[in-house]
């Protein structure tokens, strides 16, 4: 190859790798305070769970990796909720709530699923598009985790158990809010 093509080569390298930093880079901002309906009909105010960490999953019935790592989310969360986790997974507006229902059901999905029937939570998150898409939340309430694709579920609970450890700075948390 020419000089010339393999500069072009690295240039257009670079900034596949600066965009795709950009999509897996920790971030440090703040989560959507936004309220949820949940498939059991029951809501959910974001904001209420401040203190604790939260995983949210924009997910679909038809997306095949979304149904994959499915039972790794459900065990996740059984290992996890008695220290405090909550996972939501957010099904996306084009998904009919039957279908949801009965995914929900068929999977043992054992955390709140909730309905985005007019993208009010994926628009709240940036424009939601692509699934899976997760979120992780720490417990002051900031998005210190967005990846689009599935997870890495060792990364994901080393960062969970870095959270969880923390009981002086989640205890001050707690006072804040009551």
């Amino acid at each position: 190859m020419k000089k010339k093509d393999l500069l072009i080569l690295g240039f257009i390298a670079g900034l596949l790798i600066l965009g795709a930093s950009l999509f897996l880079a920790p971030t440090e901002q703040r989560a959507p305070d936004i309220k949820l309906g949940l498939i059991d009909g029951s809501e959910i105010q974001l904001a209420s769970l401040r203190g604790k960490p939260v995983l949210i999953d924009f997910w679909a019935t038809t997306c095949s990796s979304c149904i994959k790592e499915m039972p790794q989310m459900i065990q996740l969360y059984n290992d996890y909720k008695d220290k405090g986790l909550t996972i939501i997974a957010i099904a996306m507006s084009y998904d009919p709530p039957n279908q949801v229902a009965a995914m929900q059901q068929r999977l043992g999905i054992n955390f709140p699923v909730a309905l985005d029937l007019t993208d009010t939570a994926s628009e709240a998150f940036g424009g939601v598009r692509l699934t899976p898409t997760h979120f992780l939340i720490d417990p002051a309430g900031n998005i210190v985790l967005q990846k689009i694709g599935e997870l890495d579920f060792a990364t994901l609970r080393q960062q969970l158990d870095s959270m969880l450890n923390q009981p002086q700075q989640n205890a001050l948390l707690q006072q804040e809010q009551d």
